[in-house]
């Protein structure tokens, strides 16, 4: 189906965008992509593991450690999903500081907040369910934001990151952990072997749900590689914007700062 040069359907005039390779109407994919994650929320954290050999342990560690988290500092993780860097965040930030873990989906935000009671960790850390193009908090909230595996699932993502940038505090930082585009040309044809196959045969066999696991390698093919996406933080006021990748650019942190 052809489309016009504003992603407008040639044949309706309807605005459409990326659900994956699949095009919808813009006003559509919230609700898709809510779908995915309502399917696999439960099974979120064993599929994590499986997917990336564990190796996302290791892309998140390096996170927190560019985040630059001090005690009694206000953290958002945003799409925060089962918690995983919240809860590193609550460690570090301290009786006196806040954590704020937001995700639009409401499935994601209960599997993550009974796990991280589960922990015993609750006293600095609030739950709430938001939408990343509009968060609803006010400006020059936080010290730092992380948003880990989410970005690629937002609709609007330059809206998104406006929205981030606004509530962030002068000399705060953004942090985004992405799958990215690799590197290598041959590593970038195992990773879509792996991809295409394995992920929607595991999604199949452990979560009886191989159409969501297409999605997300979809998805992931969608998203701006890193180049793209340190411009578009750039055009929304982020300053001395960097990427590093991870695993050969399979996944890169990109890092950007308010001034």
């Amino acid at each position: 189906m052809s489309k016009t040069p504003d992603g407008k359907n040639a044949n309706n005039n309807q605005e459409t965008i990326d659900f994956g390779y699949e095009q919808v109407p813009t006003q559509d994919k919230e609700k898709r992509v809510a779908d995915v994650f309502n399917s696999v929320a439960d099974k979120y954290d064993v599929m994590n593991d499986l997917m990336s050999f564990g190796i996302h342990r290791i892309w998140k560690k390096i996170t927190i450690e560019y985040s630059g988290v001090r005690q009694g500092q206000t953290v958002l993780d945003l799409a925060g999903g089962t918690g995983d860097l919240t809860a590193k965040f609550s460690k570090l930030v301290g009786d006196d500081g806040l954590v704020v873990l937001a995700d639009i989906n409401q499935a994601m935000l209960r599997v993550g907040r009974d796990k991280l009671r589960d922990k015993g960790l609750f006293k600095n850390i609030e739950y709430v369910q938001a939408n990343a193009e509009a968060l609803p908090f006010a400006d020059n909230t936080f010290d730092c934001i992380t948003i880990s595996f989410g970005l690629r699932n937002v609709t609007n993502k330059d809206k998104a990151l406006a929205s981030m940038w606004r509530v962030l505090k002068p000399g705060g930082r953004l942090l985004i952990l992405e799958f990215s585009k690799p590197e290598y040309k041959l590593l970038s044809k195992a990773y879509d072997l792996y991809s295409f196959t394995m992920l929607p045969l595991i999604g199949k066999l452990v979560a009886n749900d191989s159409d969501s696991y297409r999605y997300l390698a979809e998805s992931i093919r969608m998203h701006p590689d890193q180049i793209k996406l340190k411009q578009m933080m750039n055009d929304v006021g982020f300053r001395d914007v960097q990427y590093h990748n991870m695993t050969g650019g399979i996944v890169a942190l990109h890092v950007g700062f308010k001034f």
